[in-house]
């Protein structure tokens, strides 16, 4: 299979090797928003204004390590595909343990701080008198999901360099359906409401890991991360995360500014929180092509790289761009007239202050973002 998979990449036309990896990858990440999309809904259907505030002050702090897990994938991929276009496969091994063993150890450490925490840093990004007990509630649940999350994103990313997009596909899918379906069941039917969404998510976040190891242990000899390989390397290491700094920086500054900004924004009312919560969550999802446009070309350009094929490297880049700027025109032209109408599907609420918000926040931040990065 890693033969069939790098003559794709060396040899196939560029767009089929590029979609190849494109459109897997796009279905996988659609899916984490649809389970992200599905937490907001299923706590709005509680009609409990303080639960959706609460929510969103949190999940920044939360997803913040999902930029950590994005460090040591997309590193991880980059690094791992230019050694295996290369042939370097020990290299590609040592890799793939730094980023488990590492990644595992940054993520446990960055539960036990958060557990214990987790009021202080409610607190500190944005969460008012009101929330303050649901939002430390959720955020010390969901802590216990970061080892699980810094090591799903980072190996789903990681597969893709052995050209398994569909197999990463699959966990992350598989893994976010259990989580929308437990939503319901444990917010609405059970009755546990903020407690609920979060143990929804740890135990997604759980189902994803482990159908990565399952396929990592039986089926991929290279990537398969066994503490022999965890050499002291620092050139090798620097080097890979030298590659995955500028996505982890990228995504990390997302959530970060979300962090920053929510203070101001609890400031003007709940109205105003739940049209910025569901338009946040509707701009991420459609930023799904271009970040799985990234992650694939970052795939097929370190493969052509490392098998000294400029020629293919240009090309491949040349699609990307032309591929997100189709995006971008395509997102605005349908996204612009239909914002409110989107903002009332997530959100629950015909309130017009609530979709008033949250269309202009759509209308403003797709084009703008959008123009910026495909630029």
């Amino acid at each position: 299979m890693q033969q069939n998979t790098t003559e794709i990449f060396r040899d196939a036309p560029v767009p089929k090797a590029v979609l190849s990896n494109v459109i897997p990858s796009i279905i996988s990440m659609i899916m984490v928003l649809i389970y992200n999309l599905a937490d907001t809904f299923f706590i709005g259907q509680t009609k409990n204004a303080l639960m959706v505030a609460a929510v969103s002050v949190a999940t920044p702090a939360f997803l913040l390590f999902m930029a950590v897990g994005m460090l040591f994938g997309i590193g991880g991929t980059s690094f791992i595909s230019r050694m295996l276009g290369e042939g370097q496969e020990e290299r590609a091994k040592h890799a793939s343990a730094f980023c488990f063993w590492t990644g595992l150890a940054v993520g446990i450490i960055s539960m036990i701080l958060i557990v214990i925490f987790a009021e202080p840093v409610c607190k500190a990004i944005g969460a008012s008198p009101d929330t303050i007990e649901y939002a430390t509630q959720y955020l010390r649940i969901v802590a216990i999901g970061i080892p699980f999350l810094i090591i799903s994103n980072a190996f789903s990313n990681i597969i893709r360099s052995e050209g398994r997009a569909k197999t990463a596909m699959s966990g992350m899918i598989i893994g976010n359906m259990a989580n929308v379906i437990l939503d319901p069941v444990m917010i609405l039917l059970l009755g546990w409401n903020v407690a609920g969404a979060a143990i929804a998510t740890v135990i997604a976040q759980g189902i994803s890991v482990v159908l990565c190891l399952i396929y990592i242990v039986t089926k991929a000899k290279i990537l398969l991360p066994e503490k022999r390989h965890f050499a002291l390397d620092r050139g090798l290491y620097a080097d890979l995360l030298a590659q995955g700094f500028s996505m982890g920086f990228m995504s990390s500054i997302i959530y970060v500014g979300s962090i920053v900004l929510q203070p101001g924004i609890n400031s003007l009312g709940y109205e105003t929180i739940a049209g910025h919560t569901a338009a946040r969550k509707l701009f991420s999802f459609s930023m799904m092509p271009l970040s799985s446009m990234a992650q694939a070309v970052n795939t097929y350009v370190a493969q052509n790289r490392g098998a000294d094929n400029r020629e293919r490297v240009h090309k491949g880049i040349r699609y990307a761009y032309l591929f997100c700027f189709s995006v971008t025109i395509a997102l605005i032209i349908c996204v612009t007239p239909f914002a409110p109408t989107l903002v009332h599907l997530i959100s629950g609420s015909s309130d017009p202050t609530v979709l008033g918000n949250g269309a202009r926040y759509l209308r403003v931040a797709i084009p703008v973002s959008y123009t910026h990065l495909t630029l």
